[in-house]
């Protein structure tokens, strides 16, 4: 079966150290990262939390047994981030089967993803797990090509009903301080923070001296 590399592990690596990964391999079955993430940062309600990022790789074969396996690491999701490979459309494309299989979705007799290519946006319209769309390899579009490359992943963002982000994995200032990017990837992570931990009371919230952690899935088809 042919594969493609779409640099989760690069990603990943990028996300939780903040330096590049020189020498990525293939991920088998699933690798766990982690990052520290301030929540809510410069405020008074600032607190710190760890965060597990595991790594799912996987293929298009939709046999149940492959299925199974993956489904082992789609317990106690609490956020989920999809990564495409922007200059491959049909990584976009896979994006759609690969996210339904992780919410559980997919078993629907009448499918998602109809014989013309439409879409049902309301798989996503009211999905209680937070999702972010990364797209890799931004630095390798042709400036011709790039409007045209942002178009599709716009609507991929609407669909998704997720904010999208596109990046080099190679090159740190995509996520660097204060940029949109950056501000996007923060704001990703204090959403599932809130969801999975906060409570009425303010004082109650889990932080850094708990040491507590929780999971998010980087997910792609290749």
């Amino acid at each position: 079966m042919f594969q493609w590399r779409v640099g989760k592990s690069s990603l990943v690596h990028l996300l939780c150290q903040n330096q590049v990964l020189g020498n990525p391999s293939w991920t088998v079955g699933c690798s766990v990262d982690v990052r520290v993430q301030d929540y809510k940062e410069g405020t008074p309600e600032e607190k710190t939390f760890y965060i597990e990022l595991w790594d799912v790789g996987g293929s298009v074969g939709s046999a149940s047994s492959v299925k199974s396996t993956r489904a082992v690491f789609y317990n106690s999701v609490n956020g989920i981030i999809l990564v495409h490979d922007l200059t491959n459309k049909k990584s976009s494309q896979n994006l759609y089967r690969w996210s339904l299989e992780a919410l559980n979705k997919d078993s629907s007799p009448t499918g998602v993803i109809v014989s013309n290519g439409d879409y049902d946006r309301e798989q996503f319209a009211e999905n209680p797990v937070p999702l972010l769309l990364i797209g890799t390899k931004f630095d390798q579009i042709p400036e011709n090509k790039r409007s045209e490359v942002l178009t599709r992943t716009a609507f991929l963002s609407e669909d998704f009903n997720a904010e999208e982000i596109n990046l080099d994995c190679t090159n740190p200032r995509y996520l660097a301080a204060g940029t949109s990017n950056a501000v996007k990837l923060s704001r990703f992570f204090d959403k599932v923070i809130e969801k999975r931990y906060f409570t009425r009371d303010p004082s109650q919230m889990t932080g850094f001296t708990d040491r507590k952690r929780f999971n998010f899935k980087s997910l792609h088809y290749d």
